[in-house]
């Protein structure tokens, strides 16, 4: 719903209003530093009663009203040049990455669409004003106020108004993904107050991010859309304010962006040093291993490799032994998040958290990482790796104070076993675990007969099909595979184009699939998409594994609610400790480092942001 108030109305608003808000939106992988400065004072700390140039979810920001650039940019990096990139995916059949329908081309949500506020790369979450110059909150969080810059600009040079914003707000949440509606669901109200100030009230007072997740909705031009339908762009290149425009695609094979020179942000602290290519390509490729040589033999220009058996053996020869050709592992400090085999708890085979423990012992991780990983990897023991948010050990103080409250409807591990995934070292290898994933299942109602696991009752073998669109996994899925078959247990894998893959995915048509569940430092509302019962029968929510717990709903909205950093960190670890013990995926492994390769003329700042390589830093020199 949205209002319009009086100008009289406006002034008087103007003097009981409040301060600060809001983060922009995060690129898939992050940068590196460039510049020997030092970092400037704590800046937010201004009372709650201004308008703030930025906010921090706890705490103060670390740039001040006015910064020139980020620490980890280079500001004076030459502008020009073209960056190729490669997809591996069966193309696209749409420029709306907000929609359910389709598949969207690579690149065009982040490099098209400006939004009010950007995140920094070097705080655990702090946002700074882009199309909005200022954001004002009460110390409450109840609502947010974004004032917008004046010289804010579509690309055809109409200005970004409140409109616009009200506009892209309820476009969003009423016809785009399914995921803006739970994002914002405490959204209550949206007013437009004014051309450049808009007001989005909230029906609670305990969602401090909401004001920050506010800051990173895309603005859509609402004249662009007037006589459009939202959900029917099809190919049909849309207009944007972000620093690139197409500039030229063949339907499904490749799309070529082109920097916008007069883009009106490029002198923002928050864009300075960014966004340096003249042109970015995306050529798509149905096979990885021919993308693979196709970035050896000059084709594309940058690579951030995923399979540990490609880093290992792939990039020699004499361009890398010359230097025309830099690989390079750039540590970072992001959360890992969860990677993993995935179990469709939706489906009835997977109902039991006993099956579910049982098969994930069948996983031969130590075997994985020596034989087809050359030892790169650390196995993943939580749904926040690599941060201070993963639990560990027994709970105890502040975090098992949470737990206690739901001890009643928790398995006594919880409380009296630490986790661990299953470990596969000594002589016997995945023998002994095998023999307690027999143990598990016998206890779930199972017995092998003809050398089939049965369930006594129902007489049904337990058998399910593992999902897939990447070739390259299969070398991981097939010992996985024969391992279960040790237990009886019958196990297809399919493998389908990734175009198919994403429907079945977003339908929850699978049995067992592989997925990545990250996670940033500061989770919050995207933990609903995730988790949340709320989404369990939504298409395309990120609820892949099914979870329908009324512990983990609450556990989600506390973790939502967090009034500071310790207490979210806390909040987080119990979060963790139940989702673990209801063994919703086989978790997997993960990397503390960002493997890339690139062509010599590719240079990136010198010092990486906590958050890791983001190719939007970089800059061509010849």
């Amino acid at each position: 719903m949205i209002k319009r108030r009086s100008n009289t109305s406006l002034a008087r608003l103007f003097n009981h209003l409040l301060c600060v808000a809001s983060i922009g939106l995060v690129m898939l992988a992050t940068p590196l530093m460039a510049q020997n400065s030092e970092a400037p004072p704590a800046a937010n700390s201004a009372p709650f009663n201004t308008p703030q140039h930025g906010i921090a979810m706890h705490g103060d920001t670390k740039y001040p009203p006015g910064f020139p650039h980020f620490d980890y940019v280079n500001p004076n990096a030459p502008k020009g040049d073209t960056l190729r990139l490669a997809v591996v995916a069966n193309g696209f059949d749409t420029f709306n990455p907000f929609h359910l329908r389709g598949v969207a081309a690579a690149g065009i949500s982040g490099y098209l669409y400006d939004t009010l506020m950007e995140s920094s790369a070097d705080e655990p979450f702090s946002a700074y004003g882009l199309i909005a110059e200022s954001i004002e909150t009460p110390a409450d969080r109840s609502y947010v106020v974004f004032n917008l810059r004046s010289e804010a600009r579509f690309q055809d040079g109409e200005q970004i108004t409140a409109e616009d914003v009200a506009f892209s707000f309820n476009t969003l949440v009423t016809e785009g993904h399914p995921f803006f509606r739970n994002y914002y669901a405490d959204v209550s109200n949206v007013t437009v107050e004014s051309p450049q100030r808009i007001r989005f009230d909230f029906d609670t007072t305990k969602n401090r991010e909401l004001p920050m997740i506010l800051g990173q909705l895309p603005i859509l031009p609402a004249h662009y859309w007037a006589d459009r339908e939202f959900g029917d762009s099809g190919l049909t290149p849309p207009l944007g304010s972000g620093p690139y425009r197409i500039a030229e695609f063949d339907a499904g094979r490749s799309v070529t962006y082109e920097r916008v020179e007069d883009y009106w942000a490029k002198d923002l602290g928050v864009r300075k040093g960014r966004y340096n290519f003249n042109q970015i390509r995306y050529d798509y490729y149905n096979d990885d291993t021919v993308a693979l040589e196709a970035f050896k033999a000059g084709n594309f220009d940058f690579r951030l490799e995923s399979s540990a058996k490609n880093w290992a053996t792939s990039y020699t020869g004499q361009r890398f032994e010359s230097g025309e050709i830099i690989t390079e592992a750039i540590g970072h400090q992001r959360p890992a998040g969860m990677q993993g085999f995935v179990f469709n708890t939706r489906k009835a085979i997977f109902s039991d958290p006993r099956v579910r423990k049982a098969l994930t012992y069948a996983f031969d991780f130590e075997w994985a990482n020596q034989n087809l990983f050359y030892d790169q990897y650390i196995r993943s023991d939580s749904y926040f790796a690599n941060s201070d948010l993963a639990s560990s050990g027994l709970p105890e103080g502040r975090e098992l104070e949470i737990l206690e409250r739901y001890r009643d409807s928790l398995p006594p591990r919880v409380f009296n076993q630490a986790y661990q995934p299953p470990v596969t070292d000594g002589q016997q290898g995945v023998r002994a675990n095998l023999k307690i994933a027999l143990e598990e299942l016998r206890a779930a109602g199972y017995s092998i007969k003809n050398g089939k696991m049965v369930h006594s009752e129902t007489g049904e073998t337990l058998a399910f099909e593992v999902l897939l669109f990447q070739k390259t996994f299969e070398r991981v899925v097939l010992p996985f595979k024969n391992n279960l078959a040790r237990l009886g247990v019958d196990v297809t894998v399919r493998l389908v184009d990734s175009n198919q893959y994403v429907q079945r995915v977003r339908s929850f048509d699978y049995d067992m699939t592989t997925q990545v569940f990250g996670q940033s430092d500061s989770p919050g509302n995207e933990q609903r998409d995730y988790w949340h019962s709320n989404s369990l029968d939504v298409n395309g929510s990120r609820n892949y594994a099914g979870v329908n717990n009324p512990v983990v709903d609450a556990l989600v909205e506390q973790v939502i609610q967090a009034p500071d950093r310790e207490e979210l960190v806390y909040r987080t670890r119990a979060l963790d400790r139940v989702l673990l013990n209801n063994y919703y995926v086989v978790p997997h492994w993960y990397l503390a480092s960002d493997r890339v390769a690139y062509w010599s003329y590719l240079k990136h700042p010198g010092h990486a942001a906590k958050n890791g390589v983001d190719i939007n830093n970089w800059w061509v020199e010849r």
